[in-house]
């Protein structure tokens, strides 16, 4: 049987299609690492966050954290009160920590952090955030992961 053009070049497509394919599926792929935050409300759920809180009451929340960087890993949340400001995926807000929750996860493990924040002065639009570090052991410190959460609320009554 004599096999005329046409049918050679869709013979060597078809190879070369499967060869491509069988190629592209057998090369192995980093998975992209990552790390992730989330501010989830006092049962723990995404949603019903307070928008309305007076001044001096501790109101609840959680902080939900996660690893995906392929190894364990020593993550920091620091919990922060800004006057409306929020912090970049570069720099961090410049205010000090209320409190900081720490927790090693392993590869593809999360972790519900709960804590308390009171707000100490009346104020409109004032940002609960919420900023992820990660632990470097090689340079012994703490880096800004770039990633955060924040929510705005208002603040109202007497403050202590």
């Amino acid at each position: 049987m004599i096999l005329d053009d046409e049918v050679f070049a869709v013979i060597l497509a078809v190879s070369i299609v499967v060869s491509a394919l069988g190629i592209a599926t057998s090369i192995p792929r980093q998975a992209e690492s990552f790390t992730a935050i989330g501010l989830l409300n006092e049962e723990g759920k995404i949603g019903n966050y307070p928008t309305n809180i007076r001044a001096g009451e501790a109101v609840g929340f959680n902080a939900f954290v996660y690893n995906h960087l392929g190894y364990t890993a020593l993550l920091r949340v620091d919990v922060k009160i800004g006057d409306g400001e929020v912090p970049t995926n570069t720099t961090p807000l410049d205010s000090p920590p209320l409190v900081s929750l720490y927790v090693m996860l392993g590869e593809d493990e999360n972790a519900t952090l709960p804590f308390n924040v009171t707000f100490t002065y009346p104020k409109v639009n004032q940002t609960l955030v919420l900023e992820l570090y990660l632990y470097s052991p090689e340079n012994e410190t703490w880096l800004y992961t770039g990633e955060y959460n924040f929510l705005r609320v208002n603040v109202t009554g007497v403050g202590f």
